[in-house]
């Protein structure tokens, strides 16, 4: 691995990289924020792709394309006299240490000790719970950012308006349960798990596609709710599975060619058999199996 002064010197050498590119490369001399937002969804999609796959060298490249957009916001903005990469840089630091009183500010955090004071002096004020797990850490985390001079003004309000909606639905949770709106037991979630299963379904035979759809979304809802209190991933869950019906899928398509037959002039039945044919393959190529 490199030291820190190798790392450092690689991170000037793209920053004068970016500075070349912008002043001489025609492409690069014309974008805008604008023009690179869509491609840096992009590239943060695919860093996500090649984290899914555990590929190190493909999520380090997809890592330096994620980092270039990153520079290339901070190089517009020093043109614009409006911020630079260590504006960036620094800001972000600055926020790291404030969210992190536990490390910085020790004082501020946890039940003073027992201990006799001089006559005359008060216990310092803590200003946050404990936070010696993960837990607390978050739960003092979301506290923490609506202390801030320009930080978020409710506990909702830092979740991206942009986020896919599973993932989106997730955080919600997750920030309401750091300032205590959760359910005591996880088991409790079911419940309402399937109580909103029953109010799709009675919508549903009332063919009602309004109230069908907006019930469809409160169940999702309670899904992701019942695989965040059993700390499971919904959208690592889902991707596994359109992996799974990709492959399988495919292995159908893969034997209708083979036998010269469109997928379009099979049964459904001929399809369910090869579907299970692919199944019990991937059972057979499991570890331990």
């Amino acid at each position: 691995m490199h030291s820190r002064e190798e790392q450092m010197k690689a991170f000037g050498r793209l920053l004068d990289v970016l500075d070349q590119l912008r002043e001489k490369c025609p492409w690069d001399k014309k974008q805008t924020n604008e023009s690179l937002r869509p491609n840096t969804i992009e590239e943060v999609y695919e860093l996500c792709d090649a984290l899914e796959r555990g590929d190190q060298h493909d999520t380090m490249k997809e890592l330096g394309d994620v980092l270039m957009h990153v520079m290339f916001y901070a190089k517009i903005g020093s043109e614009q006299q409006a911020f630079d990469m260590a504006d960036v840089c620094n800001v972000q630091a600055d926020k790291l240490i404030f969210r992190h009183p536990h490390i910085y500010h020790p004082s501020q955090v946890g039940a003073p000790e027992p201990k006799p004071l001089p006559y005359g002096e008060q216990e310092e004020k803590r200003e946050f719970a404990d936070a010696k797990t993960s837990e607390q850490v978050l739960q003092n985390w979301e506290q923490i950012k609506l202390k801030e001079k320009d930080g978020n003004k409710t506990v909702l309000s830092g979740v991206p308006k942009a986020l896919p909606t599973l993932i989106k639905a997730y955080r919600i949770q997750d920030k309401a349960r750091n300032v205590g709106f959760d359910w005591q037991q996880k088991e409790d979630v079911w419940d309402k798990v399937h109580e909103e299963l029953e109010e799709l379904m009675a919508e549903l035979k009332k063919e009602d596609k309004i109230r069908s759809e907006e019930e469809l979304g409160d169940f999702l809802f309670s899904l992701v709710n019942a695989a965040r209190l059993y700390k499971l991933n919904p959208d690592n869950a889902l991707e596994q599975t359109n992996q799974k019906f990709i492959r399988r899928f495919g292995y159908i398509e893969e034997h209708s060619i083979r036998m010269g037959k469109p997928l379009t002039e099979m049964t459904l039945e001929e399809m369910d058999a090869l579907w299970n044919e692919a199944k019990k393959q991937e059972k057979n190529n499991e570890p331990n199996s």
